[in-house]
C-alpha cells in the first residue's frame, strides 16, 4: 500500500503525522475517529492580539475533539460510503465538503458519498454547533482521518483474504487492485467489520496526492436543487401536520393580554384550532391561506415588550452615551477621530422560519433547519416538562441562514403549539413575522482615533459599543466548559470572548487597543453572518483610508506598508493587480480597497462605484436610487481550499452582503418595532446594483489546514464599498448603510387601531 506519510509542503521541514480511530463493532465497516487539537501558534513575534493566539474556530476544534469517536464513516455492501455529519447544512455546502474529503481519502468516487444531516445527540455535546465559519475546520482531520481508516481496513481485508502485503496493493473508484485482482469495497464490508470496537491508526494524503480536495466541484445536491426534489421543512409529510400560523405582537416580543374572538375565528373555513402563546396567538388550518384571513381576523388585546418604546434616535443616542472615553495620544502626534453608526439589519434567510412538531403524552418530535440542534432538544424538553430522552429532533436542509438557525425560537414555539392543540403542526413564519419579530444584526456605534507622527501610525484605538448580541445557543456553553483553557484573560461575558477571539487588527499601528461594550437592551438580536466584524471592520478600514491622506499616501501603499499579516498582504495585492488599481475613472467613480484577516484566512475586495449625479438621480423600481457598485474583484486565501467552486460562491455571496450593508439595508424602528416587513421594503442588494463584473481569485493552497470561509467575504466587501464611495464623493460615510432614512421610504399601510400591525402586507409578504 503506498506511503501516506505526510511532509510539510510548505517548506518548513518534515512533518510525519498519524491519527487515532477505533473500527467500530458493527454488521459493515464503521470508523469513527479519535483525535486532539491544540491552539494554533502565535504568528505575531510580539505582543500578539489575542485572535491571533486562539481563535473561534480553535475554541471550537478543542470543545468537539473529545467527541469526535462517536461519529462514523460507513461503508454499505453496495460500494457506497456514508456519514451522518453533526453539523447543519443551510445552502454553504458543508455536505458537499464532507462527502469530498470521504471520497479523496477512501479513493471513492464522490456519487458514492452520502452525507447526511445528523439529528440532535446529547452526546455529542459541543460537536453539533454550526457557526462561526468553524465547521471545516472542526471536522477536516476527524473526517479524512475516519476515511483513511476505512481504507486501510478495506485493503487489509483484502490482503488477508489474497494471503499478500498490504503494500502490494493499491485502491482506485471503490475498488481494491493488486496481484491481478480486484474486489470492489462493497465487496469487503462486510469482512472487513469488526467484533469489537479496536483503536488502530492512520496516516492520511499528502497534499501531493489529492485528486478530489482543492479541485472545483459541483454540489452534491445541485441537480436535486435545481430540479426542485431538494426536501426543506415545509416539505415534509409529517401525518397530520396541518399549516399553523402566529399572530404576532405590535412590539417585539410583546405579549397577549386577551383574544376577543377566538371561537368565531376556529369557526372560519378549514380552522381547526386557535390557541393562545405567550407572545401571539397560533391557528392551525387546513390550508396557509385559510391561516392567513384567520390571523387577520383575530382581535388580540396586547402588552407591550421590552423595547416598546425604542426608535432609531433613541437607540443610537444610548449607545453613543455608553462609547468609553478614547485614550490620550501620545506625545507630539496627530490623531484621525471617527464615530461611525451602524443601524439594524435583518438577516431573514430566503427561507421564513418552519418547523414541524408532532408532542403527543410522554414525547415530542420535531423537524426543523437547526445548528445547534442540542440546545433545541434541551429547550423543548424543558418548556415541556420532558425528559431529554423523550425529545426527538431531526435535522432537516435549511433555505439559508446568515446566524439565523441558531435560534431555536420557531422549534421551541411550534412544540409549545402542538402541545397545546394536541395534534402535530407546521408551523411557518411569514416574510413579515421573519423580519419585525425574528433575529437582526444588532446596531451599534464604533468610535476609532488613530495617532501617527513623523509618518508612522503610533496608535490605534477602536471602542466598539453594540446594542446586546444575543448567544443564547451552544457557543455560550462551549465558553463556559473551556474557560480554563482560553489563554487570554477576558470577562465572564460571552460576547467578550466571542469579540476578543474573533477580532484583530492586521496592521502594525503601535499600540492597538479594540473593546467591545453592549447595552442591555432586549431586542432579539443574533449573528448575520458573521457577528462584529463588518461594523468593525468597515470602521477601521475607513481610518486606514483618512490616515493615508493625512500622511499623503496612496491608500493601496500605505496598507502594504503597515500589513503585519502575510496572507492579507498576498490577497491585498492580487486584488489590487487583477482589479488594476489606480486605472483612471470619471468623477464621481471611484475605487475603494479593503482587507480583513480571521478565521486563519483573509480576503480582500476592490470595487468601483459609480456616484456621479445621473446615477443616483435616476428613478430605479419603487423610486430607489442610489450609487451603483459596477465591478469588483475579490481576492481569497483559506489555507487549503477544499472546494474552489463552493469558495467562489461564498465570496460572491458575501459581496452582496457587504453591498447591501454598506448602501442599503436596514430596519428603521419605530414605537418598538421594525417597519420593514418585507423585501420590497427592506433594500438587499438588488439586480441592477450587483456588479456587472465580478471576479473571485482564490490563492493557491498554503497549507495543509483549511481556514474559516462562509462569513469571510462580508467584511472586507462592505469597507471597499464603503472607502470606494468616500473617494467618489469626497464625503467619508459616518452612517450605515449610508442610504438608511434618505430613500423613498413607505412601510406597510397600517390599520388604524394597530400602527405597524405584524399582519400588513402578509399575503405579499408570505
Amino acid at each position: 500500500m503506498e506511503d501516506r506519510h505526510p511532509t510539510n509542503e510548505t517548506g518548513e521541514g518534515l512533518r510525519r503525522r498519524r491519527f487515532l480511530g477505533y473500527l467500530v463493532t458493527a454488521p459493515t465497516l464503521a470508523v469513527a475517529v479519535q483525535w486532539s487539537a491544540a491552539p494554533a501558534e502565535a504568528r505575531a513575534p510580539s505582543l500578539p492580539q489575542p485572535e491571533e493566539i486562539f481563535d473561534v474556530g480553535d475554541l471550537v476544534r478543542l470543545a468537539s475533539a473529545p467527541t469526535s469517536g462517536l461519529v462514523a464513516v460507513q461503508v454499505h455492501e453496495d460500494g457506497t460510503a456514508s456519514f451522518a455529519v453533526p453539523r447543519a447544512e443551510v445552502g454553504q455546502g458543508i455536505t458537499t465538503t464532507v462527502a469530498m474529503l470521504i471520497a479523496e481519502e477512501m479513493d471513492l468516487p464522490l456519487e458514492k458519498v452520502a452525507v447526511t444531516l445528523s439529528d440532535a445527540r446529547p452526546e455529542l455535546l459541543f460537536n453539533q454547533f454550526t457557526g462561526g465559519s468553524t465547521s471545516v475546520r472542526s471536522l477536516y482531520t476527524p473526517v479524512r482521518t475516519a476515511a483513511a481508516i476505512a481504507r486501510r481496513q478495506l485493503v487489509a481485508t483484502a490482503a488477508r483474504t489474497w494471503r499478500v502485503d498490504e503494500s502490494e496493493l493499491t485502491t482506485k473508484d471503490g475498488v481494491v487492485l493488486g496481484e491481478g485482482r480486484q474486489a470492489s469495497y462493497g465487496s469487503l464490508a462486510k469482512a472487513a467489520a469488526v467484533s469489537r470496537t479496536t483503536l488502530v491508526s492512520a496516516t492520511p494524503k499528502r497534499m501531493s496526492q489529492f485528486t478530489v480536495v482543492g479541485r472545483p466541484a459541483n454540489r452534491v445536491d445541485a441537480l436535486a436543487a435545481v430540479t426542485g426534489r431538494k426536501k426543506f421543512g415545509m416539505d415534509l409529510d409529517v401525518p397530520d401536520a396541518l399549516p399553523t400560523m402566529v399572530r404576532r405582537p405590535p412590539t417585539i416580543d410583546g405579549t397577549v393580554e386577551s383574544v376577543g374572538n377566538a371561537a368565531a375565528v376556529q369557526a372560519m373555513p378549514g380552522i381547526t384550532d386557535v390557541v393562545a402563546l405567550k407572545h401571539g396567538v397560533a391557528v392551525r388550518g387546513r390550508t396557509f391561506g385559510q391561516c392567513i384571513d384567520a390571523v387577520r381576523a383575530l382581535e388580540v388585546t396586547w402588552r407591550p415588550g421590552p423595547v416598546a418604546g425604542e426608535s432609531d434616535d433613541t437607540v443610537l443616542a444610548k449607545l453613543r452615551r455608553a462609547v468609553p472615553r478614547v485614550s490620550s495620544p501620545p506625545l507630539f502626534s496627530r490623531t484621525v477621530d471617527a464615530e461611525f453608526a451602524f443601524m439594524f439589519a435583518s438577516n431573514s434567510p430566503l427561507e421564513p422560519d418552519v418547523a414541524v412538531a408532532d408532542v403527543r403524552s410522554g414525547g415530542a418530535e420535531v423537524w426543523a433547519s437547526l445548528k445547534v440542534p442540542g440546545d433545541a432538544q434541551s429547550e423543548i424538553a424543558k418548556h415541556l416538562g420532558l425528559p431529554v430522552s423523550a425529545v426527538q429532533v431531526h435535522v432537516v436542509e435549511g433555505g439559508g441562514s446568515f446566524g439565523r438557525r441558531l435560534h431555536t425560537d420557531a422549534v421551541v414555539e411550534a412544540a409549545e403549539i402542538s402541545k397545546k392543540m394536541g395534534k402535530p403542526v407546521k408551523l411557518s413564519w411569514s416574510r413579515t413575522d421573519s423580519v419585525r419579530q425574528g433575529r437582526t444584526h444588532p446596531m451599534s456605534v464604533s468610535r476609532v482615533r488613530a495617532a501617527y507622527r513623523l509618518g508612522d501610525v503610533v496608535g490605534y484605538e477602536q471602542r466598539h459599543v453594540s446594542t446586546q448580541t444575543s448567544f443564547s445557543h451552544g457557543f455560550g456553553d462551549m465558553v463556559t466548559a473551556n474557560a480554563a483553557d482560553i489563554p487570554i484573560v477576558v470577562n465572564d461575558a460571552i460576547a467578550q470572548v466571542f469579540f476578543h477571539l474573533s477580532q484583530s487588527s492586521p496592521y502594525k499601528f503601535g499600540r492597538t487597543k479594540q473593546t467591545l461594550t453592549e447595552v442591555p437592551l432586549k431586542f432579539k438580536t443574533g449573528s448575520m453572518r458573521n457577528v462584529y466584524s463588518p461594523n468593525v471592520v468597515c470602521a477601521r478600514e475607513l481610518v486606514v483610508d483618512r490616515l493615508a491622506a493625512e500622511l499623503d499616501k496612496d491608500p493601496l501603499a500605505f496598507r502594504r506598508q503597515f500589513l503585519d499579516n502575510a496572507k492579507a498582504r498576498a490577497v491585498l495585492d492580487k486584488a489590487a493587480s487583477e482589479g488594476d488599481w489606480g486605472r483612471s475613472l470619471p468623477a464621481g467613480v471611484a475605487q475603494g480597497i479593503a482587507v480583513a484577516a480571521e478565521y486563519r484566512s483573509a480576503c480582500a475586495v476592490l470595487v468601483e462605484i459609480d456616484c456621479r449625479p445621473e446615477t443616483v438621480d435616476r428613478p430605479i423600481r419603487n423610486g430607489v436610487t442610489g450609487p451603483r457598485v459596477t465591478r469588483a474583484v475579490i481576492a481569497v486565501d483559506v489555507g487549503l481550499p477544499i472546494n474552489p467552486r463552493g469558495l467562489d460562491a461564498q465570496m460572491i455571496g458575501g459581496l452582496s452582503d457587504g453591498i447591501a450593508m454598506a448602501l442599503t439595508s436596514s430596519l428603521h424602528i419605530k414605537d418598538g418595532l421594525p417597519l420593514e416587513g418585507s423585501w420590497d421594503n427592506d433594500f438587499y442588494t438588488r439586480q441592477w446594483n450587483t456588479p456587472l463584473e465580478t471576479r473571485v481569485i482564490v490563492m493557491p493552497a498554503g497549507g495543509d489546514e483549511p481556514g474559516g470561509a462562509g462569513e469571510l467575504g462580508v467584511a472586507p466587501a462592505m469597507a471597499a464599498v464603503a472607502c470606494a464611495y468616500a473617494r467618489a464623493t469626497g464625503t467619508m460615510p459616518t452612517q450605515f448603510p449610508i442610504n438608511h432614512g434618505t430613500l423613498p421610504f413607505t412601510p406597510f399601510p397600517t390599520q388604524p387601531s394597530t400602527p405597524q400591525s405584524p399582519v400588513d402586507g402578509l399575503d405579499r409578504a408570505f
